[in-house]
């Protein structure tokens, strides 16, 4: 399972040992949503670029092309070529974001489908069950998401309520890796901690999935509109009642600087869209700050992306011709700016690993933060 190799503070410098490989923590999951990174990127790609662990969503498969098509195909990893570890997302966070008209009960959710507009009803045992068709390293338990506007009085029955579904979630799961068809039978579940912004709810509930004894938990409900500081002092709230000795993994965070913070606040676990969707629009990152490759100023500059950076478009091409086919809606400037940006991102965890074992984690912290808000000075 997990296991602590040592801390600079509260940042952990970990291995989480699974059926499909050894994750070494911190990490950050490059998320393909449908079983593909957006971008034309490849699981052979991901592997050039240093991927440890794929994420895909429940909700988006089961739509399509259905999770019985994926069992059929031997799975998720068979199906995309990728034996490394997979995280799927439970499709709480879609279809409470995505769905639009829903009704929430204690069995679970009814809501129409974004694709075709048909009535499906999810809930803890359903997403288990897709989850399981998949076969993917972590699932994670169905929950609610509520909006971070939401209600103190709204948060403490949807905290109590998520609380009620992880135990079934977790009964299921055990059910259905105990099947003699089963895709993965050493499937693991991670528990989501909820509470929107209120320490008290989140505290709670902390501690009573922290009981369950799962094998990793989140913190879920953050990155959903609140501030930064809010996201800080929740992680800060957080993070003391949930086992040091297991993954702890922050849904959908975030930009680099997000990462260094949370890392140093106890956060083993990352995954966010930013590095692909900001790709395709032509923003790559860098260790001095985020660049807009479709402004003029770029249009003859004949240097990589970022010098010494070894992703496949640094390696090879300048910034003058990626914007070139960015601006002439090339797929390859997409494909290039999404390997990129998630090659800086994965290295970036690897750099924050080396710091943390050396234990100099808050002055590279405080380093990688300067740099990024000096920008290029050009």
């Amino acid at each position: 399972m997990y296991r602590l190799i040592c801390r600079d503070g509260l940042a952990k410098r970990g291995e989480f040992h699974t059926v499909h490989g050894v994750v070494q923590t911190p990490v950050f999951m490059n998320v393909g949503t449908c079983a593909a990174i957006k971008g034309a990127v490849a699981t052979t790609d991901l592997k050039e670029i240093g991927t440890q662990v794929e994420l895909s969503n429940t909700y988006h498969l089961h739509v399509r092309p259905g999770d019985e098509v994926v069992k059929k195909m031997g799975g998720l990893h068979k199906f995309m070529n990728w034996d490394r570890p997979i995280l799927t997302d439970s499709g709480g966070f879609q279809v409470f974001s995505l769905a639009g008209l829903r009704k929430i009960k204690e069995e679970g959710v009814t809501f129409h489908s974004h694709v075709d507009g048909r009535l499906i009803f999810m809930g803890p045992e359903e997403s288990m069950r897709i989850q399981s068709n998949l076969g993917s390293t972590i699932a994670m338990a169905f929950d609610e998401c509520p909006s971070s506007v939401a209600s103190k009085e709204y948060i403490q029955p949807s905290a109590d309520r998520t609380y009620r579904w992880l135990i079934r979630c977790r009964d299921e799961m055990a059910r259905l890796n105990s099947l003699e068809d089963t895709v993965n039978p050493e499937q693991m579940l991670f528990g989501i901690n909820q509470g929107g912004i209120y320490e008290d709810i989140r505290i709670e509930h902390a501690q009573k999935i922290a009981e369950l004894d799962l094998p990793g938990y989140a913190i879920g409900g953050l990155a959903v509109g609140e501030s930064h500081e809010d996201m800080y002092r929740i992680i800060e709230a957080v993070q003391p009642h949930l086992p040091v000795e297991k993954p702890l993994y922050l849904m959908g965070v975030g930009t680099p600087a997000n990462i260094l913070e949370a890392v140093e606040r106890g956060v083993d676990f990352f995954d966010c869209v930013y590095p692909t969707r900001n790709g395709r629009h032509g923003h790559a990152y860098t260790n001095h700050g985020k660049i807009n490759l479709l402004n003029a100023r770029f249009e003859t500059d004949p240097r990589p992306v970022e010098e010494g950076c070894s992703c496949p478009a640094c390696r090879n091409y300048s910034r003058a011709y990626i914007r070139h086919l960015l601006k002439a809606g090339e797929m390859l400037g997409l494909r290039l700016m999404v390997l990129h940006n998630l090659y800086f991102y994965n290295h970036l965890m690897e750099e924050i690993r080396q710091a943390i074992e050396e234990g100099r984690y808050h002055e590279f912290k405080n380093d990688k933060l300067a740099g990024f808000e000096a920008g290029e000075n050009e």
